[in-house]
């Protein structure tokens, strides 16, 4: 890794980061509608989609141990051929058993994926310069995020809008670019991501994966040392059931208002991509929500304004609407994140840190689960717009989790919550 100066190390960072999220961009705009056109029942496609949460709320705190063990080069190509493997089967996929697997890879993917790209970013530019500020090639991965599913988003909706291809369908084109962009993301990731150290070989895989329960025990005992961590973290309970209804219901009631799901896949092309866009400027208001209301305060609002946006989407008559409610609550997300992710950075500190997040990002797993087999029944048995009317509610309703937080910031400042001093585990990513 020395052999690279900061800069390349940055560029190739932001390279390799874009070219995994282009497959995602690709895919948000046709994956809900051609499940449908292959004959998947709103209930059916909640249900597939809990295999990918369920596997990466058991696979998030053990992958980590896994890329320390064997080095993160080896466990992210993994990660992308499993990636490409449930791209070429969603390809195909014509019924429930089909996708329930394309979505198991998915998280068993995600699980991998999850931190050792970022990992040796850090690790490969502190190799290059022990002073350096790896913070600033962090913020740009979030605006290049923004644009790469921008950009496959838009590029998706340009290819629905051809039409099909053979006897590929309209909503099938996409899926096959996002097959070929995926294989590109792998070729660069074997010439880019350059790490010199050693794998330790099986015996350390067989330690990381004892030690996985000691690592989720650690986590689980900070939540009840400290009221304010643990309800920053019930927060992703609420946030992951009620992200359902923008994620996965929105491609669905865009179809229904605009009356054709293949002009509302067309739609949803640059609609997405604006979306990001729209994510990236709320980010962008981090400073000023800073400074007032404040972190915690903000945070609150905006949970209760997201819930707001989303009822619009629920009730608006027409594709503007429902498409302007869209856009806002992409700008409230992109504020959001920020603002929850800082809170919680202020909470933990040591090597626990990892731990700690990871746990935050697995609470939104089982509750996306819960969500999208709960809302989508809701839909199927009374309406789109009311299963998202009750996303909303619960979105709303996480907002005075914040309070414990607030009030912490009101008082003098306290130190972190770290436990009492162990080894380090092998979970940092």
């Amino acid at each position: 890794m020395s052999a690279l100066t900061v800069r390349q190390v940055r560029r190739r960072y932001l390279t390799l980061y874009g070219l995994r999220w282009l497959p995602t961009g690709l895919m948000i705009p046709v994956m809900i509608l051609l499940m449908q056109e292959r004959g998947l029942s709103l209930p059916q496609i909640g249900l597939v989609g809990t295999a990918q949460g369920l596997l990466v709320l058991a696979l998030e705190l053990p992958t980590g141990g896994l890329a320390d063990a064997l080095g993160r080069r080896p466990v992210l190509l993994a990660a992308g051929v499993l990636n490409l493997a449930s791209l070429a089967l969603f390809a195909v996929a014509d019924s429930f058993a089909l996708f329930f697997v394309v979505w198991a890879l998915q998280g068993i993917y995600r699980a991998l994926d999850s931190g050792p790209l970022e990992s040796w970013y850090v690790d490969a530019t502190l190799a290059a310069d022990p002073e350096a500020e790896y913070e600033r090639g962090l913020g740009y991965a979030g605006t290049v995020i923004g644009g790469a599913i921008g950009a496959g988003a838009l590029l998706s909706g340009g290819l629905v809008a051809l039409g099909p291809i053979g006897s590929v369908s309209a909503l099938t084109v996409p899926v096959v670019v996002a097959i070929a962009a995926q294989v590109a993301a792998l070729v660069a990731l074997f010439v880019l991501l350059v790490e010199q150290r050693p794998a330790t070989g099986f015996a350390a895989v067989r330690a990381s994966v004892v030690q996985a329960p000691r690592m989720i025990g650690e986590a689980v005992g900070l939540l009840r040392r400290s009221r304010v961590l643990l309800a920053l973290v019930a927060v992703e309970l609420f946030w992951g059931f009620g992200m359902v209804t923008f994620e996965s219901l929105l491609p669905v009631r865009l179809a229904e208002v605009v009356g054709d799901p293949e002009r509302a896949a067309a739609l949803l092309g640059p609609a997405n991509s604006a979306a990001w866009l729209a994510s990236a400027a709320g980010a962008a208001l981090t400073p000023l929500l800073l400074r007032w209301p404040g972190a915690a305060p903000g945070a609150a609002l905006l949970r209760i304004m997201q819930g707001v946006t989303v009822v619009g989407m629920g009730l608006f008559a027409g594709p503007v609407g429902v498409l302007v409610a869209y856009l806002a609550c992409y700008t409230v997300h992109g504020a959001s994140n920020p603002l929850h992710s800082g809170l919680l950075h202020r909470q933990v500190d040591g090597p626990y840190r990892t731990s700690v997040l990871s746990l935050n990002s697995m609470m939104a797993q089982p509750a996306g689960a819960l969500g999208g087999v709960a809302l989508t029944a809701l839909a199927a048995a009374t309406s789109v717009g009311t299963a998202m009317v009750v996303g909303a509610v619960v979105l709303a309703v996480a907002a005075p989790l914040y309070v414990p937080a607030w009030r912490a910031g009101r008082r003098p400042v306290d130190p972190p919550v770290v436990p009492a001093p162990e080894e380090p585990h092998a979970a940092a990513r």
